[in-house]
């Protein structure tokens, strides 16, 4: 199943509501520090399409767990259902063209076991259709979420894979280096984590590398078709799109949702500093 839809793909297609086997649009739109998405997805949005909060839906309260732990699963299948979700509907995610904020909520969908979920690549930013004011009222879905479709890294499971195979820190090099820290308590990174910006998954327009360029991308990072590979970043949500690139140059990552913000919540884990593992 492909990760990614292009906008001339999803433009292509018939957006009658009352189809029963439309693709469910969700918007996701989501910034640290604000602006707000609520107030951006109500002045235009995709046609159809209903939004989505990143902090309230698509993550539980922040605390020792990490800025954006998983959601309460009632929580969150209330919220799919509420946007149309069943699992016998495709859904399409997008959010301003960033891809974080889209990607925690495709790994989220695909984590609770839903078959097909796509990522609009390169988000609103990318989108070349009209745009509507109005809010839509779905249909309620049946969307049920059972975890455990993918891989899930917890913090010890995450030091342990820096150590066997591959862990790659999606944030920017700076804070990785522990230069800067502008979030979290503690600068640096987990002891043996690889360094890979989530800038370097995109082109300048925001829309992922080839699938070819990705996996040359990886490659030189370490992952080879044999290697276990867990992706984490300040609070899991900038990980969630480097998971869906790696997915994109087909190989499957592990997501370690508390990511640095839970690593540093304990001040007995070790932190590196640095530009080497």
């Amino acid at each position: 199943m492909e990760a990614i839809i292009s906008e001339a793909e999803l433009r292509s297609q018939d957006r009658s509501r009352d189809r029963e086997h439309d693709a469910v649009l969700l918007d996701v739109r989501y910034q640290l520090g604000g602006p707000p998405g609520r107030p951006q997805y109500e002045a235009g949005h995709i046609p159809g399409a209903v939004y989505v909060d990143l902090d309230s839906e698509l993550a539980g309260p922040p605390g020792a767990a990490g800025r954006h732990p998983l959601p309460d699963l009632d929580v969150f299948a209330e919220a799919m259902r509420r946007a149309g979700v069943s699992a016998s509907r495709p859904v399409v995610v997008y959010d301003g063209g960033q891809g974080w904020a889209a990607a925690r909520a495709w790994w989220l969908l695909r984590w609770t076991g839903h078959p097909d979920v796509r990522v609009l690549d390169g988000g609103l930013a990318a989108w070349q259709g009209p745009l509507e004011t109005t809010t839509p009222t779905p249909v309620p879905g049946d969307f049920t979420p059972v975890p455990g479709a993918l891989p899930l890294l917890t913090a010890d499971d995450a030091a342990a894979l820096a150590r066997r195979g591959l862990l790659l820190d999606a944030r920017a090099p700076e804070r990785y280096r522990g230069e800067v820290e502008p979030i979290d308590p503690v600068a640096g990174h987990i002891p043996g984590a690889v360094n890979a910006p989530t800038t370097g998954n995109v082109a300048a327009d925001g829309r992922f590398l080839p699938a070819n360029q990705l996996a040359q991308r990886f490659k030189a990072l370490g992952a080879t078709e044999d290697t276990e590979v867990g992706v984490y970043c300040g609070s899991g949500v900038s990980a969630a799109q480097e998971v869906l690139a790696l997915a994109v140059a087909g190989i499957q990552a592990a997501l370690y949702v508390g990511s640095w913000s839970e690593w540093t919540a304990d001040p007995s884990r070790p932190v590196a500093t640095g530009e080497k593992p």
